[in-house]
C-alpha cells in the first residue's frame, strides 16, 4: 500500500473535502481525486462518502479503520526517518514547521531566512494553518513544532516570541474616532469584523467581549487581515487587531485606536509536544529561536 496515498487521504479527511486538501499539499484536485480513488479500489471498499459541491467529506466505517491505522502508519515513518537522520550525523533531516496565519510572515519570516542558511541540507516544509488546526497536527504528528497563541499547558511546552498589545481599527468618521483610546466596553453593540473560528483571535476576541459584556451585532468573518481593514474602512463595522499587524495593513478611510480596560493581548509563541522527542532540525530550530531572543532589542 503506498503510504503517499494514505497521506493524501488523511490530508482530504483533516481538510474536510477535496478542494481544500488539493491547495494544501499543492496537488491538482483531479490527481488527488485519482489518487484516493485508486486506494479505494486497491481495497475494493468505500472510504469516503461524497456529498453535493461544498459539503464536508465523510468517513464510511471502512475509511475510520483506514483512516485511524494511516495516521499510525505516517507518525512510524516519520519516526523511522527522524532516527535514521540522526544516526547520520545530525547536519539532515526535515523540519515540519506549522506557521499560524496571522503574523508569523513578519516574525518568522528572518528566522527560517537564518535556518536555512545555517542548515541548507535539511529540508523544510512550513505549513499555514489556523490555531485550532496547529494542535491536531501536532498531536498527529503531522508537524513537530507550531506557531500561534496558546496557553502552554501540560502537554506542551515552548517560547514566547512576541507580546502585542491590541487595537481598534474603526472608520474615520466612526462616533468614537475622536476618542484616544477606547476601552473595550465602549463597543458593545457595535458591528464588528472577526476572524474565521480556527483563528485562535477569534475565541480570544469573544471571550474578552463577554468578559466586559459586549453584545456583538452583525459580525462578519475573515481569514484575511487586509481584507477585514478594507471592509473597516467601508463602514461594515470595527476590528481588533494586534497593533503591528493592524499598522501593516492601514487603511485609507480607517484609524487605530488603543484597547484598554482589558486584559485582551497577542502573544506569538514557538510549541511542542511535551512528549515528543524532537528531531535535531527541529531542536536546531528551538535553538536558534531561543538565541534570536536572546540578541533581539
Amino acid at each position: 500500500m503506498d503510504l503517499k496515498a494514505l497521506q493524501y487521504f488523511v490530508e482530504v479527511v483533516d481538510s474536510g473535502g477535496f478542494n481544500r486538501a488539493a491547495e494544501r499539499i499543492h496537488l491538482s484536485q483531479p490527481a488527488l481525486s485519482k489518487s484516493i480513488a485508486q486506494l479505494e479500489a486497491e481495497l475494493e471498499l468505500p472510504l469516503l462518502t461524497r456529498g453535493k459541491r461544498g459539503t464536508k467529506v465523510q468517513l464510511t466505517p471502512h475509511g475510520e479503520v483506514v483512516y485511524r491505522h494511516a495516521l499510525t502508519l505516517l507518525a512510524a515513518k516519520r519516526a523511522l526517518t527522524e532516527e535514521l537522520d540522526k544516526l547520520k550525523g545530525l547536519s539532515k533531516g526535515c523540519l515540519r514547521l506549522g506557521l499560524a496565519p496571522l503574523g508569523s510572515a513578519e516574525l518568522f519570516a528572518p528566522i527560517i531566512a537564518k535556518y536555512r542558511q545555517a542548515y541548507p541540507e535539511i529540508e523544510t516544509q512550513l505549513l499555514v494553518r489556523g490555531g485550532v488546526e496547529q494542535t491536531s497536527a501536532l498531536q498527529q504528528g503531522e508537524i513537530e513544532l507550531a506557531t500561534g497563541i496558546i496557553d502552554l499547558k501540560e502537554q506542551y511546552e515552548g517560547i514566547a516570541i512576541h507580546t502585542e498589545p491590541m487595537v481598534v481599527v474603526l472608520p474615520s468618521e466612526h462616533p468614537l474616532a475622536n476618542l484616544s483610546e477606547i476601552p473595550l466596553g465602549q463597543l458593545d453593540g457595535y458591528a464588528q469584523i472577526l476572524f474565521e473560528p480556527e483563528f485562535s483571535l477569534h475565541e480570544m476576541v469573544l471571550n474578552a467581549c463577554q468578559k466586559s459584556g459586549v453584545t456583538i451585532t452583525h459580525p462578519t468573518q475573515v481569514n484575511q487581515p487586509e481584507f477585514g481593514v478594507a471592509l473597516v474602512a467601508a463602514g461594515i463595522g470595527v476590528m481588533l487587531l494586534p497593533k503591528f499587524i493592524a499598522e501593516r495593513y492601514r487603511h485609507q478611510g480607517v484609524c487605530l485606536k488603543a484597547l484598554t480596560e482589558t486584559d485582551l493581548s497577542w502573544q506569538m509563541s514557538l510549541f511542542w509536544r511535551k512528549d515528543h522527542s524532537l528531531s535535531f532540525a527541529a531542536q536546531a530550530m528551538v535553538a536558534l529561536v531561543k538565541q534570536h531572543q536572546a540578541t533581539s532589542p
